[in-house]
Parts: C-alpha cells; sequence; structure tokens
C-alpha cells in the first residue's frame, strides 16, 4: 500500500479547509467572533481554523454565505467554474474509455492529474484514480492499475465518501488482481465489495451485477461451477430487474462461459447468442466480435469446425476494426486450435505464432498464451521438429505455472509426455503422464 496522495486524506483536508477559512475571515476583516455571530462559538470557529474538526455541511454553506463565496470554494478550495471544468474533463475521459478508447482514456486521466490533484477535491481525486487505473488495466498495464487502485483505496476511508464508493474501489482491485491470476485474492475482494454494497442499502444495483458476474468468473478458475453458475444467476436477476441491456448482454456471456464449462453446449450457444444479439442492438461492435469467438469454439465442441473457422474468422475482423490485439490474438490461437484439431499443421503452425506476435507476453493472458504455445508445439511435433516442440511445451509449462493452474500445467505435461514418446523415453513419458494424472485426481470438478 502506498502513502495517501497530498490533500487526499481527511486531516490534510481539514487543515486546507481550515487556512482557507482563516484566510477568508482576515481578508473580509473579521474576528473569530465576528464570523461565529449567534451561530457557534468563537471556539467552534478556531478548532476548523486549525484543522481539528470538520464543519457540517449546513454549517460550510452558512460560513460560506457569511463570506460571500461558494461553499464549494471553502470546502475543496475550487471555484465552481473550475470544478465544472474538471468534471467536464474527466467526463470525456471515462467517455473513451466506455468507447474502448483505452490508449486515449489513460492518456486523458494522466493529463488531469496535476490540475486535478492541485484542486484538493478528494471526489475528484478518486474519480480520475478509478477511471485511469481501468482503463491501464485494460491496456494490460495491470500493476500500474492496482498501484493507482490502492492509492484511491485509502483516499475512499474518508468520511466525505459512503459504502457504495469504497465498494467500487474494492471491485477494480478484484478485477486487477483477477487479471493477475491472484484468483483467491480477488474472491477476498470481490466478497468484501459486494458485502459494503448490499449494507449500504444505497441504490447500487449494477454495482452488484459487476461484482457478481466477476466473482463468477473467478469460481469458474477455481472449478467450483456450481458457485459461478449462481453468482450469473444472481447478476442475471439484477439486470433483469433493472431492464438493463448491457448488464443483462454480460450476465448472458458470463452464462455462456459457465454452462460451457459444465458441458451443457447447446445451453452455453443459446445464452452466447442472447448475449452477442443485445451487444448488436448497443452496438459494442468489441463485444460482438468477443461473443462470436465464443461461438466459434461452441461450433468446434459441437462437431462443426467450418463454422467454427467462419465464425473465428469474423471474429478476428472485428477484432481488428475495434483495434483490440488481445482480441485478435485470441481468435487466431483459436484458429490454430481448429486446424490442429483437423491436422492441418502448417496453418495450425502459422496462427499459433501470429496470436504470440501479438499477445507480446501480457501477464494478463497467460492462458491464452499458454494454450497458444501447446498447438504450436503439437503441430511442430507432428512434423518431427521436436527439439522446437519440446521448447514450446516447456513455454506452454511455464505460462501456466506463473497462471498458478494446476489443471493447464497437467495438460502441459501430457503433451511433454506425448513428446517422449515420440523420441522413444517411454520411462520419461509414463512419469509426465502420471504426474498429470495425478494432479487431475486431485482437482474437485
Amino acid at each position: 500500500m502506498t502513502d495517501l496522495i497530498p490533500g487526499v486524506g481527511a486531516d490534510s483536508a481539514n487543515k486546507s479547509m481550515g487556512i482557507r477559512l482563516r484566510t477568508l475571515r482576515v481578508t473580509a476583516g473579521l474576528t473569530q467572533t465576528e464570523l461565529a455571530g449567534d451561530r457557534c462559538s468563537k471556539e467552534y470557529v478556531s478548532q476548523i481554523e486549525r484543522g481539528k474538526t470538520r464543519p457540517t455541511a449546513e454549517t460550510i454553506e452558512w460560513l460560506a454565505a457569511r463570506l460571500d463565496i461558494a461553499p464549494s470554494f471553502l470546502e475543496t478550495g475550487v471555484s465552481t467554474d473550475v470544478r465544472n471544468r474538471l468534471e467536464a474533463t474527466l467526463a470525456r475521459a471515462e467517455a473513451l474509455s466506455e468507447a474502448h478508447r483505452f490508449d486515449e482514456a489513460a492518456a486523458a486521466f494522466a493529463d488531469t492529474r496535476d490540475e486535478v490533484g492541485s484542486s484538493g477535491s478528494i471526489e475528484l481525486e478518486v474519480r480520475a484514480l478509478s477511471g485511469e487505473a481501468w482503463a491501464r488495466m485494460e491496456l494490460g498495464e495491470v500493476r500500474k492499475a492496482i498501484s493507482l487502485l490502492q492509492r484511491a483505496h485509502l483516499a475512499v476511508e474518508a468520511p466525505e465518501f459512503n459504502d457504495v464508493d469504497r465498494a467500487d474501489i474494492l471491485f477494480r482491485l478484484g478485477v486487477s488482481r483477477y487479471k493477475l491470476a491472484s484468483i483467491a485474492t480477488a474472491v477476498g475482494l470481490l466478497d468484501q465489495a459486494l458485502t459494503l454494497a448490499e449494507r449500504s442499502e444505497l441504490p447500487c444495483d449494477l454495482l452488484r451485477a459487476d461484482i457478481l458476474g466477476w466473482r463468477s468468473r473467478c469460481r469458474r478458475h477455481q472449478r467450483d461451477f456450481e458457485a459461478a453458475r449462481e453468482d450469473v444467476e444472481r447478476a442475471l436477476e439484477l439486470a433483469q430487474a433493472m431492464d438493463d441491456r448491457r448488464a443483462i448482454a454480460n450476465a448472458y456471456y458470463q452464462a455462456s462461459l459457465v454452462t460451457e464449462r459444465m458441458g451443457h453446449s447447446i445451453a452455453s450457444r443459446n445464452y452466447a447468442q442472447r448475449a452477442k444479439a443485445l451487444y448488436e442492438e448497443l452496438n459494442d461492435r468489441r463485444a460482438v466480435g468477443r461473443l462470436t469467438q465464443n461461438l466459434g469454439g461452441l461450433h468446434l465442441l459441437l462437431g462443426k469446425p467450418t463454422e467454427a473457422i467462419e465464425q473465428l474468422k469474423a471474429a478476428f475482423t472485428i477484432a481488428v476494426e475495434s483495434d483490440s490485439k488481445p482480441d485478435a490474438a485470441q481468435a487466431l490461437g483459436n484458429l490454430g486450435t481448429v486446424h490442429l484439431h483437423l491436422e492441418e499443421f502448417d496453418a495450425a503452425d502459422d496462427y499459433a505464432r501470429r496470436a504470440l506476435e501479438l499477445f507480446e507476453d501480457r501477464e494478463d493472458y497467460l492462458q491464452e498464451i499458454g494454450q497458444a504455445h501447446v498447438v504450436l508445439g503439437r503441430s511442430l511435433m507432428e512434423r518431427e521438429r521436436l527439439d522446437e516442440a519440446g521448447e514450446c511445451f516447456r513455454a506452454a509449462d511455464s505460462s501456466f505455472e506463473r497462471l498458478g493452474s494446476i489443471s493447464y500445467r497437467a495438460g502441459a505435461w501430457v503433451a511433454l509426455g506425448d513428446l517422449a514418446s515420440r523420441r522413444g523415453d517411454d520411462r520419461e513419458a509414463a512419469r509426465l503422464y502420471r504426474n498429470a494424472a495425478a494432479t487431475l485426481q486431485d482437482i474437485r470438478f
């Protein structure tokens, strides 16, 4: 955890307000007694000026009226005009993020740092920190995002914020930890966020649905599919009660992924098609591309590789149009998987290599990087390029180890076992197969 940023802590904010009050009082030619009038005591004014106490909102309004200034200026040192301009600037940055223009959004948030920091407004500071963090997380700068969110987390402990504000920051931290495959930590943060949101008794159903959706991803990663299903169902109920099409689409998308892992391919396809239709209505091309990719994978599971290739190529085109390298890389990696299934090894090799080039070793896509290495390794092995295949399988195992997934590591060990068998080293192959089998026996499916 980092120290509080200047001007964000409650004590610092109180002292800054106290200095402003004293400066304004002296400029107006008033003593503490004269400023206090009949409303409060001279000692109370002195306590405020020394930063020892924070006046209520009503008292701030009363003092501002006595000094003929805006309450917001007394509280934050920011004039109404300046605050409105900063809020408009942050709103534009948030709109860029909503449009998936994360490079521009991150730059826009960063450009506001100095002015927002010097404004003395704790609310604007937290808004800028959390907004920039989300954009940087989407760009793969997850550790930078966590650093920004830790600062925001400390800031929202101030009394100006409520439990929904605190839940939102914990939610974003949870998502960031999920991106780094720190699944247990992510679940803990999302649990805390949900508890705060629910106990607040404030309107926050959209935040609750988002928390449940991301916690479902974590449960799916942990192979606790029943818990993942329950979270998705709760998220869908909240989304439908709000009649929020995006939230409904998000819940359908997660439901598709959960039911796929539970072995219900037809139900998974139905959920994916519903989600895709809603994203098309919302004109969210990036999400449409992701659902198209998901449908491609489902076609392969249903024994329709030709349809899978069509869907995945369409998903790749959408990803390129949306300027999303990770989505394009995933489409290429999945195309490699389909061609490997069809024993078209040259094509599988080509797609896997192109996927790895686009991923650029992003640590928030370790699973996909590992799988691309497996596809590339198997295509090499089938063409008797055994040394290169071994390098790929070991690279896959390294990615899965960093991911913290023992089940995926078992898959890499099976691939290494197949390679050892191809080389005639039956003892080494048997050892690797035993390790993989023992590992899978210990996993709760």
